[in-house]
């Protein structure tokens, strides 16, 4: 599998997000490499977004990663204790982004259960399993995802995306957690593997 380029970032969030089902998030750190299938992300247009971090041109701190080109991450937190991945897309001093809200781990499974649980995979429970990596914070634990990765350039080799190439229906369903976003709560800006078990809600 190849990773992917700077370019295939440099478009829109919609775009792109619709794009990144079924690729391939890849974490390398001490020696471990967690790969996880990409299933379920959320699009956030930016400025004329109200429930982008970057709506009416805001520019902070935080988001300033979100104003560089496309194929850096912004990881930010929430509550105080989860971490959140985002793929920075489009132009520069556009600040748009592609949450990962769900993965289906495919390799490094081990690593992931003790990142997560604090256990072997090998004594999760069924439910543990499917609850792996199926929401934002979740899948940032157990890929080991954290603020020291915020800014870090996909196109390098420590955080990346590998393209993969399959066939499956595309769902089209409203954002999760955004009721404070007005109008921009209904926009179907979210997209879901079809039938896949590891997707947070159906």
């Amino acid at each position: 599998m190849k990773k992917l380029e700077r370019n295939f970032y440099k478009r829109s969030a919609i775009e792109v997000a619709k794009e990144l089902l079924g690729k391939y998030l890849v974490h390398e750190y001490k020696g471990n490499k967690l790969i996880g299938k990409i299933v379920e992300v959320e699009a956030y247009m930016g400025i004329e977004d109200k429930a982008a971090h970057s709506y009416g041109g805001r520019r902070t701190v935080r988001t300033e990663v979100m104003y560089k080109e496309g194929g850096y991450t912004y990881v930010f937190q929430i509550y105080g204790m989860y971490y959140c991945v985002n793929i920075v897309t489009s132009e520069v001093d556009i600040p748009q982004a592609v949450l990962i809200r769900a993965l289906e781990p495919i390799e490094g499974l081990e690593e992931m259960s003790r990142n997560r649980y604090k256990k072997s995979y090998e004594e999760l429970t069924a439910y543990q399993k499917k609850n792996l990596t199926n929401g934002p914070g979740k899948l940032c634990l157990a890929m080991n995802i954290d603020k020291t990765l915020n800014g870090e350039d996909l196109c390098n080799d420590r955080l990346y995306i590998l393209d993969n190439k399959e066939k499956f229906n595309i769902v089209y369903s409203k954002r999760i957690n955004i009721d404070y976003a007005e109008e921009a709560k209904d926009y179907l800006w979210r997209f879901y593997i079809e039938g896949n078990r590891y997707v947070s809600k159906k």
